[in-house]
């Protein structure tokens, strides 16, 4: 049980610096002036993006409050592995943000 933890505890983290990495990609294009698109917002969802873990209240909130950005997201190729994924899609379903069609 231990060693899973880690593996999860460590998946997270590569998730989140690779999220943290590609957060300049993610500029708002196309979203709503109010909503600043920064897909580093999205890391309390890592969890359920990258595992099977469902998503959290954070990661709903945080879904919602980047719903305008989805697509900007998913038209990056850095990002739309995470938007496109069964587990975003699953993630977006269960929070009720609808999956994006852009």
């Amino acid at each position: 049980m231990a060693k899973l933890s880690q593996v999860l505890l460590a998946g997270l983290a590569a998730w989140a610096v690779i999220v943290l990495l590609l957060c300049a990609a993610a500029a708002p294009r196309g979203a709503d002036a109010a909503t600043a698109c920064d897909a580093t917002q999205l890391t309390p969802c890592a969890g359920a993006i990258i595992g099977n873990s469902p998503p959290t209240a954070a990661c709903c909130s945080r879904l919602k409050e980047q719903q305008p950005c989805l697509c900007t997201y998913e038209r990056d190729p850095k990002l739309q592995r995470y938007v496109n994924s069964p587990n975003g899609k699953t993630a977006m379903a269960a929070c009720k943000v609808p999956v994006p069609s852009c």
